[in-house]
């Protein structure tokens, strides 16, 4: 009996996962910037509590817009190059195999192996062969446009929400230090998740996510006071 492979790797999730945290920090920096600029603008709970919904259900659609317009276009670069290289195999066989015998060369394999690699894989699935091998396209890694854009919205409403909430139960008085405070752990904490899934360094992701993040609640926070002190 032929053995299952068990095996996993994280590059199978990365297509969902960079959509995911990149529409979770979206969502928490920028309705958190909101917040903090309506709010240091001296503007009601009210109103404030008012433009971070909007800017989550603006955020939120133009996240899975922006996104299903872009990996739809790596998705139609992809199947271009696939397209090509069908048509390739069809009316170039031989220099199709060739071509991916000097790969395997190029790769370490002798070219006496290479050629025989190249050949059993020809022979099998030429196609599968060199999108693989040649183009880098893998089902782990291909474009998902409607994936993508379904992650990014969902997550950028989720970031989003978690300063609405602070901002809704927080008085009037602290919302400025109640909503920079917690949005700054909201994203350490997201940073710190994302990096374990990757498998890439906790700490440093956390305390890069929560640079920028606190740069761009600060700056709006500035921008939203020197406005309201002029108007």
């Amino acid at each position: 009996m032929r053995p299952r492979h068990l095996e996993r790797h994280r590059t199978e999730h990365i297509g969902w996962l960079r959509a995911a945290v990149l529409g979770a920090n979206d969502g928490i920096v920028s309705t958190a910037s909101l917040v903090l600029g309506v709010a240091a603008a001296h503007a009601t709970h009210g109103n404030v509590l008012l433009t971070g919904v909007a800017g989550l259900v603006a955020g939120a659609m133009s996240m899975a817009a922006g996104e299903y317009v872009s990996v739809h276009s790596q998705a139609d670069t992809e199947q271009a190059d696939i397209e090509r290289e069908r048509q390739e195999l069809a009316t170039n066989h031989d220099d199709e195999r060739k071509e991916l015998a000097a790969l395997y060369v190029s790769r370490g394999l002798s070219p006496a192996l290479a050629k025989k690699v190249a050949s059993q894989l020809m022979a099998h699935d030429g196609l599968g062969a060199h999108v693989r091998d040649e183009l880098g396209i893998s089902d782990a890694l291909s474009a998902r446009p409607i994936q993508a854009a379904l992650a990014s919205a969902a997550s950028f409403a989720i970031g989003a929400a978690l300063p609405l909430l602070v901002t809704l139960y927080s008085p009037e008085s602290g919302l400025i230090p109640w909503v920079s405070g917690t949005s700054l752990g909201f994203l350490a904490l997201l940073g710190g998740v994302a990096a374990r899934a990757g498998g890439a360094p906790v700490m440093v992701a956390a305390m890069r996510v929560t640079f920028w993040g606190a740069l761009a609640m600060g700056l709006t926070a500035t921008v939203g006071a020197l406005f309201g002190a002029a108007v």
